[in-house]
């Protein structure tokens, strides 16, 4: 139920069977009215006039409203496309029209939907600190357009390469070179598939 709400006292033994609590609204949002019975029971019809017909409607028209009971009824009131305040009433009748309450209803433009992107409702994920490997790499890495990890597989690869040197010189023969062209292959390719 809205939770804004204008009350209607229904024959409360006064001199007239209808009493509004206020006589007029402003609203952005739907509200409802309240017809409160009193001591005895009443046929009681709403209706809306003026311009509030426009962006205003009543879930229904006729009620019968018992004695120490509450009625609620809804009334819906559209504003998102309003730029500017709609006025109008919402009459209150009963006796078959011989008794009415009006209350004048001023309809104003709600503040608008704004669209909120879900993802700034999570926290903000920090990077974790750098490795010392990346640290001493990534400058260099930076400046060559090459990631961390491309270079780290370079550094490693001149080393096997380095090592591979140093054993076929120092062991010497055809199975030595054979070593070193397997191990400087395998760098190779190893480089040619990081660059892709």
């Amino acid at each position: 139920m809205p939770g804004t709400e204008v009350t209607v006292h229904v024959n409360r033994g006064t001199a007239t069977p209808l009493e509004a609590t206020s006589e007029s609204l402003e609203t952005s949002d739907s509200f409802a009215l309240l017809l409160e019975g009193h001591e005895t029971p009443a046929h009681v019809h709403c209706r809306l006039a003026g311009d509030l017909e426009q962006v205003a409607t009543l879930g229904e028209t006729n009620y019968y409203v018992e004695p120490d009971s509450v009625t609620a009824v809804p009334v819906t009131v559209t504003t998102d496309s309003l730029d500017r305040p709609v006025a109008g009433d919402l009459e209150v009748v009963t006796g078959y029209g011989s008794e009415s309450v009006s209350i004048a209803v001023t309809a104003v433009p709600g503040t608008p939907n704004v669209d909120v992107d879900e993802s700034l409702a999570e926290p903000a994920r920090s990077e974790p600190d750098p490795t010392m490997l990346e640290r001493l790499v990534g400058p260099v890495a930076t400046a060559g357009g090459f990631d961390p990890g491309t270079l780290v597989v370079l550094a490693l690869g001149l080393v096997a390469i380095g090592i591979a040197t140093v054993t076929t010189a120092t062991i010497g023969g055809p199975i030595a070179t054979v070593g070193l062209g397997v191990v400087a292959g395998g760098v190779l390719v190893a480089l040619v598939l990081l660059l892709r």
